[in-house]
């Protein structure tokens, strides 16, 4: 069994919360591990956090889809900004499995802006920042290995 939902939400803040509390709830009945689904909710609010301050005018709004296929959840936020400076500025990272790989942070921890991406790395096991090809605006996908509750809908349903 699978699960997907997709929201298209106003830039505001008040959107924030509402995909996140959409987002928990999903994993809280499909019996997501409560610290697995804590670790997306906040990559997820991030993400919103940063389509809200970055995804082009007022009047648009961005897409949030969530998707949880077997044992992964993959989240993706498309907004229709400027997108990323460099054209196309593309990143791709799993995560590191030696203290050797391990990713730099992408922005001094003084700084205020940056650190939103930096902390969807450390929290997901697969990121995914790129332009929209052929759009503007910009798209941030991330996914994350489940681990489940012993008495967890989807594995039931299997």
């Amino acid at each position: 069994m699978s699960i997907w939902w997709s929201l298209h939400l106003r830039r505001e803040a008040a959107s924030v919360p509402l995909a996140r509390r959409l987002l928990v709830g999903t994993m809280e009945t499909a019996g997501v591990d409560p610290d697995i689904s804590y670790d997306l909710s906040v990559a997820l609010s991030e993400a919103c956090a940063n389509a809200v301050e970055h995804g082009g005018d007022s009047s648009t709004g961005y897409l949030v889809t969530a998707f949880i296929d077997g044992d992964t959840c993959r989240i993706e936020v498309t907004d229709s900004g400027p997108g990323f400076p460099e054209q196309p500025r593309r990143h791709d990272r799993r995560r590191p499995r030696t203290a050797q790989q391990a990713p730099q942070p992408a922005a001094p921890a003084h700084d205020e802006h940056g650190r939103g991406l930096f902390l969807i790395e450390s929290l997901t096991d697969h990121v995914r920042v790129r332009n929209r090809p052929g759009h503007p605006g910009a798209v941030v996908s991330f996914d994350k290995i489940l681990k489940w509750r012993e008495d967890a809908a989807l594995l039931r349903a299997s």
